[in-house]
């Protein structure tokens, strides 16, 4: 079937279904943006996403004059709708801005953080002094819910370099929100995937499992008290947010969750308050930078351990010719693994949230530091070590051999589900944004009536407190993240920009896409297709089957890697990452690309395509 015929089949199917069920409204009329392109080239900005309709959100946004800031907002407010399970407003992010007129990039963290009230033993079960079971026990909580950032990162951009109202930014995701979006695959297997946390709350199977049945593959997904948030919102700003009855509703539901009667999960609760919401705010801060092999490389700053981990990877492989061994692509790649190893050491001992901890980004950021951690890396082999060591960051030169300091050793906890996207305009302004509720479903809390899930964000701190660690929990503290919206300039203008989700694999998709391009020569859809491995400072290194397949004989042989096929605890998931990027082009034009299959493929878009 032609590809128009493809779409308009599934969307004369989504709406029959639609009318036979009775989910669907008036409003349904609406053309809806089922087709998924995970390239464009063009003018006039672009856009990419994991979703179609975000991704037109955004394009709708630019076409009547909106900046990329603006399209942004709007094209995640949609993601909150569409995408629920991986952000929303009960979630948090980083958000990276390049200014054309000014030639800067700037970051707003908007990180959720712990509430005042939290303890030191809070992920312990009193009933038998040990942390509780990770998934589903810790993750179906209200202990795990840290004070969402979204909605103040949204107001907090939009007021620095936004062009629209708050209101204007949320139009199309109410639109969609009450129309209604198609569901496919993906999002029926990601409730399945949550069927029994979501089943712990009278809330959530009210909303996402209707009946006690499952969405079905091309029916209507409506979210009117979602929509009716966003109204909300529109009408009175992020202060109808954090303050007045949504705020005490979310405290309450994080205090008291909404629990069926019959779940056996025990549903920790949280401490948050209305004061805690009122208190919170998203933090302008300056981007980390690095320069490889002439580009400059920006990035998140802690509480993010992105673009420290990220940058300083980089650093670490700019000491090698790689770009000579482009046709020795196991090679380029076992260097690419040996460096994140190192920066994840570094990563793990010293990266936390700077108003607790003193993080040294400016060291882990350093060329110099990275060359002497470069001294670690052997281009013939695998380190033969468990771990690798962290770096003295107090006394380095760049010289070898160094004195490693003692190795960190951290569990990680971060979940997979996120999301990001990647936007430009007309005038050259450029945003990357990642954001999250963690897990896919968060919290598995929805907040009854208002549409839309709680993070479960605090399980990035390290499950067991220590005093020692940089990731301990303590009040009002941000948990450290690996999201890393990352933007490359060249001689001062765009070149390339990029993210993804994926928890702790988020820097190694970005810092594996970066190599395939820049160092593989691939072109951006081809370095984003590519099969992935991460390798976070672990005996083994996580792997593709894909990648296992092409490379792990040569690495395996060549090297002394070992491979093990991905997939996580929470679904059958063989994917990493799931990256968006915009490239500008030489000729002025700007070239948008998405995953082609992971999750389902993703959208991008421009305002005027290349004829």
């Amino acid at each position: 079937m032609p590809h128009f015929g493809r779409r308009l089949a599934a969307v004369t199917a989504a709406l029959a279904l639609s009318v036979t069920t009775g989910a669907i409204s008036p409003a349904a009329a609406d053309p809806r943006q089922t087709d998924k392109d995970p390239t464009a080239t063009g003018y006039g900005g672009a856009v990419s996403t994991v979703d179609p309709e975000a991704s037109a959100a955004a394009i709708e946004v630019l076409r009547k004059g909106g900046n990329a800031v603006d399209a942004a907002v709007a094209a995640a407010a949609t993601l909150g709708v569409t995408e629920p399970y991986s952000a929303g407003i009960g979630g948090g992010g980083y958000f990276v801005y390049y200014d054309a007129k000014s030639g800067e990039v700037n970051t707003i963290d908007g990180r959720e953080t712990a509430p005042a009230g939290i303890k030191q033993d809070a992920f312990i079960d009193p009933a038998t002094g040990k942390p509780y079971p990770f998934t589903p026990e810790l993750v179906t909580s209200g202990v795990s819910v840290g004070i969402p950032g979204t909605p103040a990162t949204w107001e907090r951009a939009l007021d620095r370099w936004g062009s629209i109202s708050l209101g204007d930014a949320l139009k199309p995701a109410i639109k969609v929100a009450d129309r209604g979006f198609v569901v496919d695959e993906t999002f029926r297997n990601q409730t399945a995937d949550n069927q029994k946390r979501f089943e712990a709350f009278t809330s959530t199977k009210d909303l996402y499992l209707k009946g006690g049945k499952l969405p079905e593959v091309g029916s209507v997904f409506q979210n009117h008290d979602l929509a009716d948030t966003y109204r909300l919102l529109a009408r009175k700003g992020m202060k109808a947010f954090y303050t007045g009855p949504l705020a005490e509703e979310i405290s309450k539901t994080v205090q008291n969750p909404p629990k069926s009667p019959d779940t056996k999960l025990p549903v920790p609760v949280g401490s948050m308050t209305v004061q805690d919401l009122k208190d919170y705010e998203a933090l302008d801060q300056d981007p980390t930078h690095v320069n490889y092999r002439g580009y400059d490389v920006y990035g998140m700053a802690p509480s993010s351990s992105g673009g420290t981990t990220v940058g300083e990877s980089l650093n670490i492989l700019d000491v090698f010719d790689l770009p000579a061994l482009k046709k020795d692509q196991p090679a380029v790649l076992h260097h690419y693994l040996e460096a994140s190893a190192l920066a994840f050491a570094d990563r793990a001992k010293y990266v936390g949230d700077p108003a607790f901890v003193d993080v040294p980004t400016e060291a882990l950021t350093d060329r110099t530091f990275g060359k002497e951690r470069a001294c670690e890396l052997d281009p013939n082999k695998a380190a033969m070590k468990p771990l690798q060591t962290a770096g003295d960051v107090s006394n380095y030169d760049g010289t070898c051999p160094m004195k490693p300091a003692a190795a960190a050793d951290e569990k990680d906890t971060e979940n997979i589900s996120t999301t990001n996207m990647t936007v430009s305009d007309k005038w050259g302004n450029v945003v990357e944004y990642t954001l999250t509720i963690e897990q896919t479903g968060g919290s598995g809390m929805v907040v009854p009536g208002r549409g839309f899930l709680l993070n479960n964000e605090l399980t990035d701190f390290s499950t067991v407190y220590s005093a020692t660690d940089p990731n301990r929990i303590e009040p009002g503290k941000r948990p450290r993240s690996s999201m890393s919206p990352t933007i490359l300039l060249e001689d001062g203008k765009p070149f390339l920009a990029l993210g993804s989700p994926g928890g702790s694999t988020i820097i190694t998709t970005v810092l594996q896409t970066i190599v395939n391009r820049i160092d593989l020569g691939m072109s951006t859809p081809d370095a984003i297709a590519a099969p992935r491995a991460s390798q976070r400072n672990t005996k083994t290194v996580t792997a593709e089957p894909a990648f296992i397949d092409k490379y792990g004989p040569a690495l395996t042989s060549r090297f002394g890697h070992v491979l093990t096929p991905s997939g996580d605890s929470f679904t059958s998931a063989a994917e990493i990452g799931a990256a968006t990027a915009i490239e500008f082009l030489d000729d002025g034009r700007t070239l948008a690309a998405a995953e082609p299959v992971r999750r389902g493929g993703g959208s991008a878009m421009v305002v005027k395509p290349s004829k």
